[in-house]
């Protein structure tokens, strides 16, 4: 197995386990442990897909990590108006 074939394979993992464990309602989507699994496993597999370069899922993989990195940093909408 080639190193691109096992990132590849974590990163599904780890995005797939997320998944997972959303659906059963073990983790809510606006949970950071669930904004940073994504991040992590899009990543990973954003990496592996250009060691192997497959540019399109570069692209989306790159993509999908963005938005999750985002997504760790952003207050959830409604909170302030809550808070006061």
């Amino acid at each position: 197995m080639k190193t691109s074939d096992i990132l590849a394979s974590i990163g599904v993992i780890i995005l797939l386990i997320a998944f997972l464990l959303n659906l059963y309602k073990k983790l809510p989507a606006q949970s950071k442990v669930y904004g940073f699994m994504n991040f992590l496993g899009a990543g990973i597999c954003c990496f592996s897909s250009y060691l192997i370069k497959f540019y399109p899922f570069v692209v989306l993989e790159g993509i999908w990590g963005l938005v999750a990195l985002l997504s760790l940093f952003n207050v959830p909408r409604g909170t302030l108006q809550e808070r006061k």
